[in-house]
């Protein structure tokens, strides 16, 4: 079957030949001229001249030059301007812009309708000059309780004196306001339409520009369009091409068509029944029900695929066919009555699919940029505290979590922030600008369209502000941010003309599809809920054939029939669910098909299909891949690395591999990390051992200052001053938990609450413990605080080299029963005991890691490094012995941290345990490289229960 556009292209060709220069074609959107040029193109096969493509819209702004369509926001604020000198209300612009748009919205359907400005007004002026306000709808009294913020039921007095103000200048307003724009050069929509058409110079230059005017796929028009129709067609330059079919032309949805064939006849034959007779003809028709939008989005694989199969069945009878061509792809289309499933199609469409042009717009609201600029306003707005001059923590740390602070830039940090657009600006010109340099060839083409899209919005308020247009406060600037956000769309590039379309409902006019897909078919999209809020009432829109509700029923009515009117294979899903806002009714169009349609409708429906599946771990092999992302990972590149502070192997992936090696392999190979499970008002567990382990590093610097050889007096003194604990703690908070590296206070550094300054109360308290244990060893000498051992470790059976090691919190020298030794010491601030293991071969058994095996392995293997690479004052090394400090347990008199094997003290691990501690390690570390050696599942399921990657394993 031809589409009309190929109808439209045979016709042009036979009345105007292959020189269509002077031709002009014009559509109500872009896409159909793709189609229709490709449809030329493809009936000539030869090169010719072609026509100009242009829109209506496009078509009047170029006659209204040098005025220009305005840019929204401004237009509001000129309106607001001239609203404030007409009325003399002293309303803010965050109360008017909503209405602002609403009377802007007015005075252009005014405008497009031709209506006589003043007797409209006039009679809205008349029409609410009543004695109460009875005539409200609870709708209009809500809305305007926002606008009037001293509005309410029981003093009418006070509405009607503003609300009457505000109706008998309505007309001023309209006058004064477009004097103004007119003075600006600038103008909405509908006054730009009105200007041309009224102006006969504007119009009989339109006429000079081209020999014919194509006016192709038109529905409903407005009278400006009709007056611009007229005069070309009583200059012999208009022609008229009618999209329609005459099963619907007495129903709403040929309601308009049919006003105008008569004024502008139609260019193609409507006795054709070819062309004008297509939605009796047979039909495979199926109504689908789906419980969730999401089910409907995941349908669109399984119905690629049914179509696929009819697709080649067709292909097979037309092979000798010399008529028709070969159906491809691109007489596939999915049409989302709901253009918020867009992604979830886009990611339903299965990778078999060849080519894929999707005309609706990606949301900007649904990148990461989006999120980032909501998560930054929210900041320096709701998240600052004016009072403290400070930001609020939980508003802070949502937005240190956003991904894209990776981009945000080094030397800038979110406290010296402010709460101005500017800031905004900066942040996100600054993420656009960095994203763009450290993943240049990433190849993400949606994260730099979006980031793109988001940089020009901002400027665009920007440029606003600082030209004195605009003047709102930050509540307003939110709206404004949000709104232009959810309005804007990123848009796909690809060939219009080929390939599976994927489109909103008002992408498909003028085109025609054999089989069709249409999503979320329900009542309130298709007809598209459209509200008739408005200054003018329906009385008056009416009487003066202003836009009703009425005329939006009709046109989807159009759009709805005239898109199946050619198709041959037509699936509608609906969304049955009655919650969520959700009707869970079917387009009134179905229901009027399944009445009155010469169609046989089968009826489906959609379930979910959950079933709980029995967690069934499987073993991962170590395939090529697997083994090169294992070199990737874990290869040292030369000896920097070696001297590098950040080990490759260290004692935690170790112990993870031990603990489950599919643990090891979604964390280490396939670089999933572990959720932060961190509350907005909490310190977790590891911060808080980081700001622990940081303050008793800064107390011990501080009393090294003087002597690293450590004196009953230097503890005494530092337990006496509470003060210099405090600040040493308050320091550490600043380094760890508000990352100032310098750990000096911002001027907006945040404040503690509740639980943080509980939290600090405890490091405090933790401190002295810890003070009050050395005390009884002194003295002693500090070696090193926080220090980095690593050494080289190759790996045979990949033929790398990788590092091992880690960071030690503190090695101290001490006489132990009268022999000095040095202790290798790792702080524990948890609340566990530990228990001693039997031996060193119970450190890689498994199950034992229930005793704290994971830690005597990283304290053994610091301690075995120290042993091997550590010296004192040149003098032959230490015995070296590995000591595990838990804090919470230092109050016993005979608490000693050096760890046992049984009941014997590790004091040396330099023999023998060092030695077979070495062997099972490196016994341990060649199986978890050995290529034959699979990554498998433990046998202890109660593991997996709080296992963070237990949803991956069995999938």
């Amino acid at each position: 079957m031809k589409s009309f556009l190929e109808y439209v292209a045979e016709d042009i060709l036979e009345k105007y030949g292959t020189n269509l220069s002077r031709v002009v074609v014009v559509f109500p959107n872009k896409r159909a001229s793709l189609f229709l040029n490709d449809a030329l193109v493809s009936l000539t096969g030869k090169p010719l001249w072609s026509p100009r493509y242009i829109t209506i819209s496009d078509l009047f702004r170029q006659q209204a030059l040098p005025v220009q369509v305005g840019d929204p926001i401004k237009l509001v604020c000129e309106l607001y301007k001239v609203y404030t000198e007409v009325t003399g209300f002293d309303e803010t612009i965050d109360h008017f812009y909503g209405w602002g748009q609403l009377l802007l919205s007015d005075f252009d359907d005014v405008d497009k309708n031709l209506a006589p400005a003043d007797k409209v007004f006039a009679n809205v002026r008349d029409i609410h000059e009543l004695d109460d306000v009875s005539y409200l709808s609870d709708e209009q009294r809500e809305l305007l309780q926002k606008f009037f913020s001293n509005f309410s039921v029981e003093h009418n007095s006070q509405l009607k004196e503003r609300f009457l103000r505000l109706w008998s200048r309505i007309g001023d307003i309209y006058h004064r306001y477009n004097e103004r724009l007119k003075e600006l050069q600038i103008a909405y929509e509908g006054a730009v339409y009105r200007s041309v058409v009224e102006n006969p110079s504007r119009l009989h230059q339109l006429g000079e520009d081209a020999d014919h005017y194509l006016f192709v796929g038109f529905n409903l028009l407005q009278p400006v369009e009709q007056r611009l129709f007229s005069v070309l067609k009583s200059q012999g330059k208009a022609h008229f091409y009618w999209d329609f079919d005459h099963y619907y032309m007495h129903s709403e949805a040929g309601y308009f068509i049919s006003q105008y064939l008569d004024r502008f006849p139609n260019e193609l034959d409507i006795r054709q029944e070819d062309i004008y007779d297509n939605f009796r003809k047979p039909k495979n028709i199926r109504f689908v029900s789906a419980a969730t939008e999401n089910v409907q989005a995941r349908y669109v694989a399984q119905w690629l695929g049914e179509i696929e199969k009819l697709r080649n069945g067709e292909n097979e009878k037309l092979k000798n066919g010399e008529n028709e061509k070969l159906r491809d792809e691109r007489r596939t289309a999915i049409v989302m009555c709901n253009e918020g499933l867009l992604p979830a199609v886009v990611h339903s469409i299965p990778p078999t699919v060849g080519s894929v042009n999707i005309t609706t717009g990606y949301p900007l609201q649904l990148t990461p940029i989006a999120s980032f600029i909501n998560l930054l306003y929210a900041l320096l707005t709701a998240g600052y505290d004016h009072q403290r001059q400070r930001f609020r923590y939980p508003f802070l740390k949502r937005l240190e979590k956003h991904p894209y602070m990776k981009y945000y830039s080094s030397d800038s940090t979110l406290y010296t922030l402010n709460s101005k657009l500017d800031t905004l600006l900066e942040a996100v010109s600054t993420v656009a600008r960095n994203a763009a340099q450290q993943d240049a060839d990433e190849g993400a083409p949606l994260r730099d369209e979006s980031l793109f899209r988001a940089y020009t919005l901002l400027n665009r308020l920007k440029g606003l502000v600082d030209a004195g247009d605009l003047h709102v406060d930050e509540i307003t600037m939110g709206r404004l941010i949000n709104q232009l956000i959810q309005q804007t769309s990123i848009p796909f590039h690809g060939e219009p003309a080929e390939g599976l379309q994927v489109m909103g409902v008002l992408e498909t006019r003028n085109l025609d599809f054999d089989h069709v897909l249409l999503l979320s078919t329900n009542e309130g999209n298709m007809p598209r809920g459209a509200s008739d809020s408005s200054f003018i009432p329906y009385s008056i829109r009416k009487a003066y054939g202003l836009t009703t509700v009425d005329h939006r029923v009709a046109i989807y009515a159009y759009y709805f029939h005239r898109l199946l009117s050619r198709a041959k294979d037509v699936t509608i899903v609906y969304n049955n669910a009655t919650s969520d806002g959700q009707t869970g009714e079917m387009s009134r169009f179905m229901l009027q098909m399944l009445v009155e349609s010469p169609h046989t409708i089968r009826q489906f429906s959609l379930h979910a299909g959950q079933t709980i599946k029995p967690l069934v771990p499987h073993s991962i092999e170590k395939t090529p891949a697997v083994l090169d992302a294992l070199k990737k990972r874990f290869r040292s590149e030369g000896a920097a690395a070696v001297d590098s502070k950040f080990p490759l192997l260290t004692p935690t992936a170790i112990n993870r591999y031990m603990r489950c090696p599919l643990q090891f392999y979604y964390n280490y190979v396939e670089g999933l990390r572990e959720p932060d499970d961190m509350e907005d008002e909490r310190i977790d567990n590891r911060i808080f051992g980081n700001i622990f382990h940081t303050a008793a590093q800064l107390l011990y610097e501080q009393m090294m200052e003087r002597s690293p050889r450590i004196m009953a007096g230097d503890i005494d003194q530092m337990l006496k001053s509470r003060v210099d604990i405090e600040r040493i703690v308050d320091l550490a908070f600043r380094m760890e938990l508000f990352k100032q590296p310098d750990g000096k206070p911002a001027p907006t550094m945040p404040e503690l609450n509740g639980l943080q300054i509980i939290n600090r109360e405890v490091i405090i308290h933790y401190l002295r413990l810890l003070l009050e244990l050395d005390r009884r060893l002194t003295p002693f000498t500090i070696l090193e605080l926080e220090k980095d051992v690593v050494m080289p470790l190759p790996i045979q059976s990949l033929g790398i080299t990788t590092t091992i090691g880690g960071r030690i919190d503190r090695l101290d020298s001490i006489v132990h029963d009268g022999e000095e030794r040095i202790r290798v010491i790792d702080y524990k601030t948890g609340a566990g005991r530990l228990r001693p293991l039997p031996n060193v071969e119970s450190i890689f058994d498994g199950s034992q890691l229930h005793n704290h095996s994971d830690y005597y392995l990283q304290t053994l293997l610091y301690a075995r490094l120290v042993s091997k690479l550590y010296t004192l004052n040149s003098k032959p090394s230490l015995p070296v012995a590995p000591a595990l400090l838990f804090i919470q347990h230092t109050q016993a008199d005979d608490y000693d941290p050096i760890l046992c094997f049984g009941k014997e003290k590790i004091l040396d691990m330099a023999i023998p345990d060092g030695d077979r501690f070495v062997q099972l390690l490196m016994e341990k570390v060649n199986e978890i490289f050995a290529p034959a050696l699979p990554f498998t599942p433990i046998d202890d399921r109660d593991r997996c229960r709080n296992c963070p990657y237990v949803q991956f394993c069995g999938s």
